[in-house]
């Protein structure tokens, strides 16, 4: 491997990691948060759930999967005019948050209904039996028993993001992904591109090492 044009190329890559670190946090946050609440939504308002109700509970599990299905980047270019609304441009990576935040709700929506639907049906009659209000039934049995296995899915959902975050640099989205595509394939570096590799491949292994050491110190099963 060629370090020169990596020495090179270090304050690019300093600013484009930072780029990429900013992107998967605030992505995750708002997609923890929004997906979070859209997937116990979703999970109670199922049949025999505490909210039961089967045509909204149809309605969104449509509205999932039907995100779920949109190709990143033809997302990204769909809303262009909602992103340049929201932070003023249609670029860089504050940008490409917008985008990357929409996709990951819905998608960790999905993680957090599977979550709840291992929950032991038996623990949440038995909450139910000792008059426990819906609030505590969410959070202190649905979320508590479940946090393992959610701790598993922001990781999966992070590492997601990280790999779509990549993709974002094609229409300008900054980043790690974005040095690679400017330097590594359009200018011919092949170096460039294999330390860009190595960088997202450590970021992965990073996240997930941690997210299941997390995973088995919460799970009390």
């Amino acid at each position: 491997m060629n370090l020169e044009n990596i020495i090179k190329l270090l304050p690019e890559f300093q600013k484009a990691l930072l780029e990429t670190l900013l992107m998967v946090g605030v992505s995750a946050s708002v997609s923890v948060v929004l997906g979070g609440l859209l997937g116990v939504w979703l999970f109670t308002t199922g049949r025999g759930q505490i909210f039961e109700n089967t045509k909204l509970n149809g309605v969104l599990s449509w509205l999932v999967s039907f995100m779920r299905a949109f190709p990143f980047v033809i997302l990204m270019i769909v809303l262009m005019p909602l992103t340049r609304l929201i932070v003023g441009t249609s670029f860089g990576w504050g940008a490409a948050c917008v985008s990357l935040s929409v996709a990951a709700s819905f998608y960790f929506a999905r993680l957090v209904e599977q979550n709840l639907n291992e929950v032991p049906k038996g623990v949440i009659e038995a909450a139910q039996a000792m008059g426990a209000s819906r609030k505590t039934i969410i959070f202190k049995v649905l979320l508590s028993e479940a946090r393992s296995g959610l701790v598993l899915s922001v990781t999966i959902l992070m590492i997601a993001i990280l790999g779509e975050s990549a993709a974002a640099g094609l229409i300008g989205g900054g980043g790690i992904g974005d040095l690679g595509i400017r330097y590594g394939h359009q200018r011919y570096m092949p170096d460039v591109m294999a330390a860009v590799v190595a960088i997202l491949t450590v970021l992965v292994v990073a996240m997930q090492t941690l997210g299941n050491v997390l995973s088995k110190k919460l799970n009390k099963r």
